[in-house]
């Protein structure tokens, strides 16, 4: 006799979901990162693979009741990996990669016009027994050129899904997004490959020559009318002097936009710091902790945040160069530049990514095969015009220029030609001295043009953005903090000038009084500066850094900057703001107080010779201590970050002192 079972109660709304673990697969430049970010959106994070400094973006893939860890692998083309980004994708691949669960499955991403030598790396994943979803990218640059691919009749020849995708543009992502919803986390594995005997111990000729005729099968080829006008542009784009040209061109343009269109941002972000700042101020009692929120948190801070949108407008522009196929024209044509200098055509990449963070870039020189070249790559990556120096350079600009954009890009693009040129100069000089031999030449492919998407773009600008705000949250807030505090303690008594004059504005008419009073403060507070921590410390390096035009508070700067670049802006935010009056209506904006600042003998400090030779000293110095602990970390030696920060330093010195000298 049977026993009724009582139906359970229904899974309350707030079940966990269940959590399956999947990595996106393909070759470089297959289009991985870009389905990777329509498919997780903002749902992603970025970090580095435990042991290792090899960056790893994790999303999570969020359906109707399931939600998919998407792991976004380092490209590569075969399970032969020759560098550690590869080893790292294949440990990932294979399951023992220290601190990352197994994977349940791989959705492989392969290049439409590119079919054969993305199957190559299909055999080897099928072989492996790992669940494969193919993802059949960029399906409208292959029908562009004439190939037609049945999508079933490919997911018949290798027994795993197909689906045809467009991921910049969004095109068949919802059915793969669909696909992945139906496809139960343990399913069997799915995948044959006929015709090669499971290509099982087979050799590389073999798997290619399987590929090739799975392809032959699969995809159709008709002629295709030749893009007539993609050659033109590619004979001006890859010209070795109007090439170049175009390319200074562009990026001439690039500056200018963020000249021309930041300005309404920043003006907003400054006047809201400012209100801030105004509105603490006229609440609470006057005393160190209302001077530690405004100048030290409020101005430390804003100081840095107000040039945001020049970073994100950059950024914007870079994501839409690179999409478009762009940028791969401008390595080819700085490879011949680079072949005459020494480097290798590979470190155009590093050097390129070294304009956002050298950091990056310094890890990105992995994929050069030779140890000197890449050694060369590593000492001149800093030289490259990172973004913690957009802050500096626009600050110095804006001094310069005030209300003429065009001369402000000019001073931008001045800046980062400078930067170029000595990295070139010193590349030449590396490959002639220390590390002598011949540069390998690059071999690359370039992509077809397309319309860049605008969602990559505007993802890569959040992920850029929200890395610059954390840090002015964190170690540009302590900077700060810790300046304002060595720029305020310990604390002197007022001069006896300051004194006389205080007694004489209480004791003269309101007009005559107001002036007075304003002398005696303005005593008062360069007098408690010069007295305090930091001034003391300025002071001590003042003789060595006059003859740059510098004064001991721009010396505060420097010293402070060996943090972070861009912690000089702030750092001067503080440093000049010390002693100002905060209960003034229309408090001075940092630029008008560098501007009005004047040294005790009544002549200004930022002219414009100190401003140019400041300019070129942050151009060429290594102010970046992080950057010297991740060379020491991938040269496995002090030896090349001494020397880095060695050259570096007296390039920076000679630089300024002639800049000072020919604009004085």
């Amino acid at each position: 006799m049977s026993t009724a079972i009582p139906a359970a109660p229904p899974a309350p709304q707030t079940a966990s979901r269940v959590t399956r673990r999947m990595a996106l697969v393909g070759n470089p430049n297959s289009g991985k990162t870009t389905l990777f970010n329509a498919l997780t959106g903002l749902r992603a994070q970025t970090g580095n693979y435990p042991g290792t400094t090899v960056e790893r973006r994790l999303g999570r893939l969020v359906l109707a009741d399931d939600e998919i860890e998407l792991l976004d692998l380092p490209g590569l083309y075969d399970f032969q990996a020759n560098t550690e980004d590869e080893r790292v994708a294949l440990a990932v691949i294979e399951g023992h990669a220290t601190g990352v669960e197994r994977l349940d499955g791989a959705i492989v991403v392969l290049d439409a016009a590119h079919l054969s030598r993305g199957l190559f790396l299909v055999s080897q994943l099928i072989e492996h027994k790992l669940p494969v979803v193919i993802a059949l990218n960029m399906v409208d640059v292959a029908e562009a050129n004439g190939i037609h691919i049945n999508p079933d009749q490919l997911a018949d020849e290798l027994g795993c899904p197909v689906y045809p995708v467009v991921a910049r543009s969004g095109r068949g992502v919802p059915a793969l997004r669909d696909a992945l919803r139906q496809w139960p986390a343990g399913s069997p594995v799915a995948g044959r490959v006929s015709g090669c005997s499971g290509c099982s111990g087979c050799r590389f000729q073999d798997r290619y020559a399987w590929s090739d005729a799975v392809t032959a099968r699969c995809a159709k080829e008709s002629p295709a009318k030749p893009n007539v006008w993609t050659e033109r542009v590619d004979r001006l784009l890859t010209h070795p002097v109007v090439g170049v040209a175009a390319f200074l061109a562009l990026m001439l343009g690039v500056f200018f936009l963020i000249f021309q269109i930041a300005s309404v941002p920043m003006d907003l972000i400054d006047g809201l710091f400012s209100s801030l700042g105004n509105w603490i101020t006229n609440r609470l009692p006057a005393s160190d902790w209302r001077d530690l929120l405004v100048q030290g948190v409020i101005g430390g801070v804003g100081g840095v945040l107000v040039f945001l949108p020049q970073i994100c407008i950059l950024f914007f522009c870079l994501a839409l160069l690179e999409d478009s196929g762009y940028l791969a024209r401008a390595a080819f044509v700085m490879d011949r530049l680079m072949q005459r200098v020494g480097l290798p055509g590979r470190a155009f990449v590093p050097l390129l990514s070294a304009h956002a963070c050298a950091i990056p870039a310094i890890m990105a020189t992995r994929v050069i095969a030779d140890r000197r070249d890449r050694l060369v790559t590593i000492l001149i990556a800093p030289l490259m015009s990172c973004a913690a120096r957009i802050p500096v350079y626009s600050m110095l600009a804006a001094l310069l220029f005030a209300n003429d954009p065009g001369k402000a890009a000019l001073v931008f693009t001045g800046a980062y030609a400078l930067g170029l040129a000595v990295a070139v100069l010193m590349a030449f000089v590396f490959k002639k001295t220390l590390l002598r031999g011949e540069a390998t030449p690059l071999v690359m492919e370039l992509p077809s043009y397309k319309l860049p998407s605008l969602r990559t773009a505007l993802l890569t600008v959040l992920d850029r953005a929200t890395v610059f705000v954390r840090r002015a949250g964190t170690i540009i807030l302590l900077i700060s903090v810790a300046l304002w505090a060595l720029a305020t303690y310990p604390k002197s008594e007022p001069p006896a000038e300051a004194v006389a004059l205080q007694v004489q504005a209480e004791q003269a008419a309101d007009d005559a009084a107001a002036e007075l009073q304003a002398q005696a403060d303005k005593l008062t507070s360069h007098h408690a500066l010069a007295n305090s921590a930091a001034g003391r410390l300025g002071r001590l390096i003042e003789p060595v850094i006059q003859p740059l035009g510098f004064d001991w508070q721009i010396g505060i700067g420097i010293v402070s900057s060996f943090a972070a670049r861009e912690v000089v802006v702030s750092t001067l935010a503080v440093v000049y703001g010390v002693g100002e009056d905060a209960v003034d209506e229309n408090p001075q904006s940092l630029y008008d107080s560098l501007r009005a600042a004047q040294r005790s003998d009544g002549t200004k400090v930022f002219t414009t010779a100190t401003c140019i030779s400041l300019l070129v000293f942050y151009v060429l110095a290594m102010q970046c201590l992080p950057t010297q602990a991740v060379t020491r970390r991938e040269t496995n030696s002090w030896k090349w970050p001494i020397i880095q920060l060695l050259y570096m330093t007296v390039l920076a010195y000679v630089g300024a002192w002639i800049a000072f000298q020919l604009f004085s």
